[in-house]
């Protein structure tokens, strides 16, 4: 998923591409609590207000994320996006994001989850993009899912990164904020899956 260039075109030509696979209509996009466990790609979708936070961030240590290790993968229209990410080590959590499509690389990402100034920052740095870091803003429990939001003051697509843990080895990244003055969000459901194999790990 490579929408997190800081300067303004790249990642809004890429949310008028996802929102354009997406479908035309906003209005029956469902987000990752109604999602179905068939959900294949990206949903475009309005964004609603974000909920307040069980745990606030101070209270959320880097260990909390170490979950993510391994490897994630969803579809949508023939395009594939994956995260893989190592095992937290040295204080430090590194990821990869990479979106493939008709076997071409549309885009990918470098990611770290890291301790810095008194918090836990998502830090992504995209191809021809910069680096662009959001700040841990809390822990949310959602019946078995656990979320957690990542916010930037950044004027730009996207202000807020969301990782959404569900049941049965789903992963759903929202990624949300304004675009031409109004709120819109980006949910890219994904499966665990086996790193060497594929194949789905449903836990």
């Amino acid at each position: 998923m490579n929408l997190f260039a800081a300067s303004c075109p790249p990642p809004l030509r890429a949310l008028v591409g996802l929102i354009a696979l997406a479908g035309a209509s906003l209005a029956g996009a469902q987000s990752p609590v109604t999602a179905p466990a068939t959900a294949t790609g990206p949903v475009a979708t309005q964004a609603s207000e974000p909920s307040p936070a069980a745990v606030v961030a101070k209270d959320v240590a880097l260990a909390d994320l170490s979950w993510l290790s391994g490897c994630w993968r969803g579809n949508v229209n023939r395009r594939e996006f994956r995260e893989h990410w190592m095992p937290l080590r040295g204080n430090l959590i590194v990821g990869v994001g990479h979106t493939v499509m008709q076997d071409r690389t549309q885009g990918y990402e470098y990611i770290r989850i890291e301790p810095r100034d008194g918090g836990i920052d998502y830090v992504a740095l995209p191809s021809g993009g910069k680096e662009t870091a959001f700040r841990l803003v809390g822990r949310q429990v959602d019946g078995a899912d656990t979320i957690f939001t990542f916010a930037s003051t950044s004027n730009d697509f996207p202000q807020r990164v969301v990782y959404r843990r569900a049941a049965q080895g789903w992963l759903y990244v929202n990624v949300e904020g304004r675009v031409q003055g109004e709120e819109r969000k980006v949910i890219y459901p994904m499966r665990r899956i086996d790193c060497e194999s594929g194949e789905v790990i449903a836990n």
